[in-house]
């Protein structure tokens, strides 16, 4: 076992079956007796166990020999004992590479140990009056199947200190099938919504283990068809469903659009996050902010100047409420399908002479920049909250994002007409903008993620678009 360091007198290790966890709690003995404290959220979440959210609390009491089967809970449980002393078995039964992995050792209180869903667990009592309790984040319902395993499978080669021949095992127990039969638990897969935009197309390459959802097969703004859906089955919900017509949003129509798929879609997939403990990734925009700040940090207040950041504002306070959620807020993003670099090459091509905005500054997020961001979030377990992502390097204005798209493709730089974006929007029925979209990124920086210059990016970007003949 591996130690992960200790505080408060309390100490976690963890072991050779992935999630499991040993902790070390801190037993305070004087003449009356002793005190611990068997579940602190607090101080455990900060030395790494999960926040797992407990519903319910279990007792039982056993007598020596008592020995109760290799049962893999599709639920986490975390285990101690306020009296007597037991030996643990744990057999990872989940699918993949660790399947069989066995851990065995002996508790007694002073400590515990954290159980995740599909790892099966057993106890064989060595005293009398051992009294075992556990915590588990899902209610017990009858008619639940789950995988369990023999207790003396000649492959697991467990040591059980009374001989199972000799302990007191249930007939159930006693019919468990051995290893070679057992069906591995499915682990909880990772769901991307929005799967045919860009960014869900550039997350689907970086999570490639992903199930990919578009709008035909899951419209987020119908609660009927989100009470439908398994979330039972996810662990992870990668959420790039988006209304992001930003003129369109300012009609009547489009603002109702806007709001029901950026503000009450993900409101309700918060709140199924945190029924089902999901991890929510959720994905912003810098329209949230009116622009009238040079750079933006992530706790500046909002301020959206028009419908569409109105409610991609709403839908940013309400996915902040779900616990485990990550709320990427980016800027200019460029990625496979209609956007404003394809749009400045095909105007290269043309040979026109195009009339952009000077005045507007930020900087491009490639959305496959956007999409490695939420995955080195996701796996390294930065912590929970907000996090501004876009690709680094010094702010540019439209204008400067054109010119060099021409100068990419054999045009003069000047070959662009710099205006202001009052000039330009004379006349016209266009939704406000800010003018600076600039956002810090200290914070994404300092989880150990460094973006890639955004001209770098985008010269490759453009030596993988070819110009048209």
């Amino acid at each position: 076992m591996v130690s992960t360091g200790s505080t408060h007198g309390i100490s976690v290790e963890h072991t050779e079956i992935p999630g499991l966890l040993v902790v070390r709690l801190d037993v305070r003995p004087d003449s009356r007796g002793s005190f611990e404290e068997i579940w602190q959220r607090e101080k455990m979440t900060a030395l790494g166990l999960p926040d797992f959210g407990p519903v319910q609390s279990n007792l039982s009491w056993n007598t020596r020999g008592t020995t109760r089967g290799i049962h893999a809970e599709p639920w986490d449980k975390y285990v101690t004992l306020a009296s007597g002393r037991v030996f643990v078995a744990y057999v990872d039964l989940r699918e993949g590479g660790t399947f069989g992995t066995t851990v065995t050792l002996e508790l007694e209180p002073g400590v515990a140990v954290f159980v995740p869903r599909g790892v099966g667990n057993s106890f064989q009592t060595l005293e009398d009056a051992t009294a075992y309790l556990y915590l588990i984040n899902e209610h017990w319902r009858p008619g639940v199947t789950y995988p369990a395993v023999r207790l003396d499978d000649e492959t697991l080669a467990i040591d059980w200190p009374i001989p199972i021949a000799e302990a007191e095992v249930s007939e159930k127990d006693r019919l468990t099938p051995a290893l070679a039969d057992v069906e591995p638990l499915p682990r909880r897969r990772t769901l991307v919504l929005g799967a045919g935009g860009q960014v869900g197309r550039a997350l689907a390459e970086v999570f490639p283990e992903a199930d990919l959802v578009g709008v035909d097969a899951l419209d987020i703004t119908d609660p009927a068809a989100l009470a439908a859906w398994p979330w039972h089955e996810y662990e992870l919900v990668l959420d790039a469903a988006a209304y992001t017509a930003v003129d369109a949003a300012e009609s009547d129509e489009g603002r109702v659009a806007a709001w029901a798929a950026n503000a009450a879609a993900p409101a309700a997939l918060a709140r199924i996050a945190t029924e089902h403990r999901l991890t929510l990734v959720h994905f912003s925009t810098d329209y949230v902010y009116d622009g009238s700040r040079a750079v933006h940090t992530e706790d500046e207040p909002m301020s959206p100047l028009g419908a569409y950041g109105q409610s991609k504002a709403a839908g940013d306070l309400a996915v902040s409420t779900t616990p485990r959620h990550y709320l990427l807020r980016t800027s200019w993003v460029i990625g496979d399908g209609n956007n404003f670099v394809r749009t400045m090459r095909d105007l290269a091509d043309r040979g026109v002479k195009p009339t952009v905005v000077d005045d507007q500054v930020g900087r491009l997020t490639f959305a496959p920049e956007l999409a490695r961001a939420a995955r080195h979030l996701v796996d390294s377990g930065a912590p929970f909250g907000t996090y501004h992502v876009s690709n680094s390097g010094d702010a540019c204005s439209w204008a400067d994002i054109a010119a060099e798209v021409f100068a990419s493709f054999g045009r003069d730089r000047d070959d662009i007409v710099r205006v202001t974006t009052e000039d330009y929007t004379s006349g016209r029925q266009v939704a406000p903008r800010p003018l600076s979209g600039v956002l810090d990124l200290a914070k994404l920086r300092a989880t150990g993620f460094e973006p890639e210059d955004q001209l770098v990016a985008l010269r490759a970007y453009c030596a993988s678009e070819p110009s048209r003949p």
